[in-house]
């Protein structure tokens, strides 16, 4: 029997058609292209399975504008190359940004969650993770609209949160459920019972507690207010220069205007502002909070004032290294060289790009054994000076010795420059010189 092969070629073609029809709506609705992932095992922080600290920029006002969203969204390469992996953003925006990311009903806005989403894949594409900031009260407007709900409502926002997030397949992110407690200062309500609600969607999205008060067992990480739990990880998404900053930095020194005009005047003074004692404490801090806990997002005028009084925030762009002569001079005047730059520019110098693949850099090396090539008795002698691995808890400090661990690997360098254990073979290479210890 003769074959009709064009009819059968029109069959495949249109079949064909069909399935790339149903699985780009199938793409749309999951974005299932993400591989970035963030999760919690024990004290530590992982990505894509692997322990690593955040080092990151709290950019809370950036859904205020298609505009600001897209700046942020330009500038995560250059992020990235000065060490930068991670972001935070709100739903409700910050101090003067009153973003209304929520409905009444605690839905979530489409114009805002299409931004979110935005910046959520756009950082997966440069291995960033994204912290999703749900509620904030305190002064903001933003809660205007919101002033009937009560614990449910606010429920009911985190879960549907959290249903976002998983129902699009996002995975590099955490959940700041009620920014430094504030929704429950000023409601009551409980933040365990909207953790509860959030992971009765998805146990898998990981989700933070933010407060001062004793906090609950039920988050998967604790941040920024919240005191230290044994166990768990803890890291600093809104760090600042603290007690360096006459007021506080949150305080008369960033909101001297907006306080003597009573609220009229509606953005932050001195924006972008920082003496070289405050640059010096927030360094300190940087390297102390990366060291001893699971990482540093700094928290910034810059970075989150608004486009009120035609001052233009927030911005993306790090801007100037603050080399002010009088940071007092004009305080709601934007100064040419006011920014993060020299933040960002000892970040890269300290710790380099964001790259998680890279395990860990020795600092110095001032002498190795050349007829060394691999680890193979799991013992060898070497002097080196080590300041610090970027694989975050696996590195301590105790009693003079320092220890590196990574999959199948667990090392001990003494000051005397004693390196053993029982890593894998090949863990450690060098010919001649040792510039690299990676893990496997």
């Amino acid at each position: 029997m003769k074959r009709d092969y064009s009819m059968i070629f029109r069959v495949l073609t249109a079949a064909v058609g069909i399935l790339l029809a149903s699985s780009a709506v199938f793409a749309s609705d999951t974005d299932a292209t993400n591989k970035t992932t963030f999760s919690v095992q024990g004290d530590q922080i992982l990505i894509d399975g692997e322990p690593f600290k955040i080092i990151g920029l709290r950019c809370s006002n950036a859904l205020i504008s298609d505009e600001s969203t897209d700046d942020l969204i330009e500038h995560f390469p250059e992020y990235r190359e000065h060490g930068i992996n991670a972001v935070s953003v709100f739903f409700m925006g910050s101090r003067f940004g009153d973003v209304k990311g929520y409905r009444a009903d605690a839905s979530l806005d489409p114009v805002y969650a299409d931004r979110m989403a935005r910046i959520i894949k756009a950082a997966d594409k440069q291995k960033m993770i994204v912290v999703v900031g749900c509620l904030y009260w305190s002064t903001s407007k933003s809660k205007d609209a919101l002033s009937d709900w009560g614990q449910e409502d606010a429920n009911r926002a985190i879960a549907n949160t959290t249903r976002w997030l998983s129902d699009h397949d996002y995975r590099n992110v955490f959940v700041d459920v009620d920014n430094e407690g504030m929704a429950h200062d000023a409601k009551g309500w409980s933040i365990a019972e909207m953790i509860d609600a959030g992971h009765a969607v998805d146990p898998s999205i990981m989700l933070a507690y933010n407060d001062g008060d004793p906090p609950p067992d039920n988050a998967d990480l604790y941040i920024h207010h919240s005191p230290k739990v044994k166990g768990k990880p803890w890291l600093d998404t809104e760090a600042t220069p603290g007690k360096s900053t006459l007021g506080g930095y949150w305080g008369n020194f960033s909101k001297q205007t907006h306080k003597r005009t009573g609220g009229s005047y509606y953005n932050y003074s001195r924006i972008g502002r920082y003496t070289e004692a405050m640059k010096a404490e927030q360094i300190r801090r940087t390297v102390d909070e990366i060291e001893r806990y699971n990482g540093h997002m700094l928290a910034s005028t810059w970075l989150q004032c608004a486009s009120n009084e035609s001052i233009g925030g927030p911005f993306a762009d790090p801007g100037g290294h603050s080399r002010i002569k009088d940071v007092d001079i004009d305080v709601d005047r934007l100064h040419s060289d006011a920014g993060i730059r020299w933040w960002l520019d000892f970040v890269k110098d300290k710790y380099g790009a964001w790259d998680p693949g890279k395990r860990g850099t020795v600092s110095a090396v001032k002498s190795i054994d050349p007829s060394i090539r691999d680890w193979t008795d799991g013992r060898f002698q070497m002097v080196a000076t080590f300041d610090w691995f970027p694989e975050g808890p696996s590195y301590r400090s105790t009693d003079g010795s320092y220890f590196f661990s990574g999959r199948n690997a667990l090392t001990r360098l003494d000051t005397k420059g004693q390196l053993s254990g029982n890593p894998s073979p090949g863990a450690v290479r060098g010919r001649g010189s040792l510039t690299e210890m990676r893990y496997r």
